[in-house]
């Protein structure tokens, strides 16, 4: 049994080392001087650590950045000649060749600029700026980005208006999210079919639900389609990377919410996007 001035003594101990100001004194009783330097060492071997994974963290930050700066400039420069070059070759053989390389030239800018975000996200270098904004707002803006992209596979997107709801995210970030889940629905709906996108709440969580009459995935399949580069089994017929889903999961909880699905074969899925409500704050 630790008698009252041992005790104390750990006491203390433990309530530098949580405050950050243990230094490694000398005692009388042997037993307490062999855990203090026990506890130095291993705070020791903390701070280390610690100070390690910051200065990785810094370094992959620096790595990330000066990737996206270094591929920007020569990409750009391929888009352009490419475009010029299918300008000089019209009506040619040539002009064929400049497309496909234009093609594979816009792929491999979307996915650069997927795998910097990734990376970004995942590393933690973006801070969001939370505010407290309407769904509407964000259902507007996503929908703005996608209904030519819609009209052109004559689908329709029709909006519930009668309910909104009032959410404390980052909406620039999660605007992309959101678009990332509508673009997919879009992606993988036949042509005259319906995408339907209202906001709804629960007694703790609000969001926002699309709901699409696609190709739907399996039971089994769901838990996967959030996976990095994950495309579908019977989707490979269809132009994407498999990140937009990613992406949307990672910003969505890093804006502490989560996402549901539903989805039965053949017959179209369901996603519901949500955050807690103000008031549960």
């Amino acid at each position: 049994m630790f008698r009252r001035k041992e005790y104390e003594i750990l006491n203390k101990m433990l309530d530098a080392a949580i405050n950050g100001t243990f230094e490694e004194n000398c005692f009388d009783e042997s037993e307490l001087s062999k855990l203090q330097s026990k506890l130095m060492r291993y705070l020791s071997s903390s701070s280390m650590s610690e100070r390690k994974i910051r200065e990785e963290k810094e370094s992959l930050k620096g790595l990330i950045t000066n990737i996206s700066h270094q591929t920007k400039t020569p990409l750009t420069n391929i888009l352009m000649y490419t475009e010029l070059l299918k300008e000089s070759a019209a009506g040619c053989r040539e002009e064929a060749y400049a497309d496909e390389i234009y093609t594979h030239a816009k792929k491999l800018e979307s996915l650069m600029e997927a795998l910097i975000k990734m990376s970004r996200l995942e590393i933690g270098v973006f801070q969001y700026e939370k505010a407290e904004v309407w769904y509407s707002g964000i259902i507007d803006k996503v929908t703005n980005q996608a209904r030519a992209k819609a009209k052109n596979k004559e689908i329709s997107i029709q909006i519930d208006s009668e309910k909104d709801y009032q959410v404390n995210l980052d909406e620039k970030w999660v605007v992309e999210a959101v678009y990332n889940i509508l673009d997919n629905a879009i992606k993988y709906s036949p042509s005259g079919t319906t995408i339907y996108i209202e906001a709804f709440s629960y007694e703790l969580f609000s969001g926002i639900r699309i709901r699409d009459e696609g190709i739907g995935v399996t039971e089994e399949e769901i838990p996967l389609i959030f996976g990095r580069f994950y495309r579908g089994r019977n989707v490979h017929d269809v132009e994407g990377i498999g990140v937009g889903l990613f992406l949307a999961r990672e910003i969505i909880e890093g804006n502490g919410g989560y996402i549901k699905v539903k989805s039965e074969l053949g017959k179209g899925t369901i996603f519901e996007i949500c955050f807690p409500n103000v008031s549960t704050l």
